[in-house]
């Protein structure tokens, strides 16, 4: 009998002790997004997934991979929180911690925008420019007709990229107004 009362009182305690601890997991399914879009193939769908991680602004990190229907990552590029927040600190109020968890948070949310897929990437009637790093690949992404993706790395710098299907890789074919 004591040691059912033992038992009972430890499970007790421990239960008290997590009621305000979130499940990892649970924490995890709500800062993940995911989409599937054609990307690296027009007759295909790629997964493309943002995670915001870390629990602190200081922290805190979007992480983004594009993994076509082989399961093979094409793509990752990790957004940090710091960088994101001290490019809009002129121009949004971000002083408190909890102002800066909420941008971030709307910043996983905006993510994957239908504006920021860009079908095709680049049209047959569009000329290359001085933002286009590549003219090569932009004169592929021409002929192929893959789409692009785009996504923000401040609040006047964007990133466009596409798959090359010659060189069998995800590449920037737009990158405007870096600072």
């Amino acid at each position: 009998m004591k040691s059912i009362y033992t038992t009972f009182i430890a499970v007790l305690l421990l239960s008290a002790c997590n009621s305000g601890s979130k499940d990892p997991q649970e924490l995890l399914a709500g800062r993940t997004k995911t989409v599937l879009r054609s990307f690296s193939d027009t007759t295909a769908l790629d997964t493309f997934r943002i995670v915001l991680t870390g629990e602190k602004p200081k922290d805190m990190e979007l992480v983004f991979t594009i993994v076509p229907k082989d399961g093979k990552q094409i793509y990752t590029k990790t957004l940090k929180a710091t960088a994101l927040l001290d490019n809009y600190k002129e121009t949004v109020d971000l002083d408190k911690k909890k102002q800066q968890i909420k941008f971030m948070e709307q910043e996983l949310d905006l993510f994957f925008d239908e504006e920021n897929f860009i079908e095709p990437a680049v049209t047959e009637s569009e000329e290359a420019d001085e933002n286009m790093p590549d003219k090569k690949f932009f004169e592929e992404l021409k002929v192929s007709s893959l789409n692009g993706f785009q996504y923000r790395l401040g609040k006047e710098s964007k990133v466009y990229i596409a798959w090359s299907d010659q060189e069998k890789k995800v590449k920037v074919y737009y990158q405007c107004c870096q600072k």
